[in-house]
């Protein structure tokens, strides 16, 4: 398990991050490199060591809502504009352990 204060930009493949679901924001709608559209929310997961924004997207928005307590496994960080984020990813997985 891995907690929320030893996140760091660049780490991938992370092992299980728990945590509960403080916020969510409301979805907006991006357009996609790839083409196409999708719905993305940034939401605040937080456990005992502090909080980092977790990235939803499309159905997985649907899946949680404030107070929910969440695993992320196989997911990934990045930075954008300064700030880093928990990313699912194409290979991780989002569990909603209660919602």
């Amino acid at each position: 398990m891995t907690s929320i204060n030893q996140l760091r930009s660049g780490m991938t493949k992370l092992d299980t991050v728990e945590g509960t679901i403080e916020s969510i924001s409301e979805p907006r709608t991006v357009n996609l490199k790839a083409g196409g559209q999708a719905q993305v929310a940034d939401a605040i997961i937080k456990d005992e060591t502090g909080q980092i924004k977790l990235t939803l997207w499309d159905a997985q928005i649907k899946m949680v809502k404030a107070g929910s307590k969440v695993t992320v496994e196989n997911g990934y960080i990045n930075s954008f504009k300064g700030e880093n984020s928990l990313n699912v990813g194409k290979y991780g997985k989002l569990n909603v352990v209660e919602f």
